[in-house]
């Protein structure tokens, strides 16, 4: 019986996939959960110091930070935090989807682009592509510090500062829940106002006194704040790839297991059918003699 031979061959070895997809999930589901917990655990830095740029934006210092000034838009730099592995479903296609009509928007508009990769998966889309990285880290791990992402980061502040952008945006995949991640695109250059707080709302606003000076000062924490707005969304972005592979490789199981059964059920019905066949010889045979 070849058929059933060949069949059983199919079982064992999608057997062995299904053995793969199901620890590979296992192993996702651990790392998603300490992911949450670091995102979770970033989250109180980043709106306590959202909250003093707020307040500093509404402030009336000797000195405004280019940060903060609005410029005509003559080239535009991008930032753009992709998975460094695969078999994580859509995340990075979907990602792909929301950069490619924006880089096009730019491009109609005569704005030359510089981007930073952050990830092999967005780089090697970016090379593909033909854009002009200035930039590119990669293999940052599970636990990504922000100590690697300095370097990459300061390039595009340092074009910003240097006249040589106008605009820095970052795109990555925002963690929804365990089943959603949303791509984004965010203004980080020059400073858009912070969401909730407003003149209006800012009755008794905070005002400082600088220490040696407001440009020392103002240049450390507004470079720190866009790190910090960096790293938050690579840890976003890390906790949406072990989520998007979990779900993934669990979906991968499931149909594993639903091939798995099509396939058995094929094996019987072949066996069924050259026992029947054997049989109607044996019988077909006692019959002539």
């Amino acid at each position: 019986m070849a058929a059933g031979k060949e069949i059983r061959k199919q079982i064992k070895s999608i057997k062995s996939t299904q053995k793969i997809t199901r620890a590979m999930e296992m192993v996702a589901a651990s790392k998603m959960r300490r992911a949450q917990e670091r995102m979770q655990a970033a989250r109180p830095y980043a709106t306590k110091i959202r909250q003093v740029i707020g307040h500093l934006h509404f402030a009336h210092p000797e000195y405004r930070h280019p940060f903060w000034i609005e410029r005509e838009a003559k080239r535009v730099g991008v930032i753009v935090v992709t998975s460094d592995r695969g078999l994580c479903g859509g995340l990075n296609t979907n990602l792909f989807r929301l950069l490619l009509p924006t880089l096009k928007e730019w491009h109609d508009k005569q704005l030359p682009v510089e981007v930073c990769s952050i990830g092999t998966k967005g780089f090697a889309f970016l090379k593909r592509l033909g854009a002009e990285i200035v930039s590119h880290a990669a293999h940052l791990g599970d636990t990504p510090r922000i100590e690697d992402l300095i370097g990459t980061v300061k390039i595009m502040l340092d074009a910003y500062g240097a006249g040589r952008i106008d605009r820095l945006y970052v795109v990555y995949n925002q963690f929804v829940n365990t089943m959603s991640q949303r791509p984004v695109v965010e203004q980080l250059l020059p400073l858009p106002a912070v969401e909730g707080e407003s003149q209006a709302e800012l009755k008794h606003y905070w005002d400082y006194l600088y220490e040696p000076d407001a440009r020392e000062v103002l240049d450390d924490l507004l470079t720190r704040y866009i790190e910090s707005l960096v790293y938050h969304a690579v840890v976003e972005n890390l906790a949406s790839e072990q989520s998007a592979r979990m779900v993934a490789m669990k979906s991968a199981s499931d149909n594993a297991g639903t091939l798995i059964d099509e396939l058995n059920l094929r094996y019987n019905k072949a066996r069924q059918a050259a026992i029947t066949q054997e049989i109607a010889e044996i019988v077909g045979g006692a019959a002539a003699v």
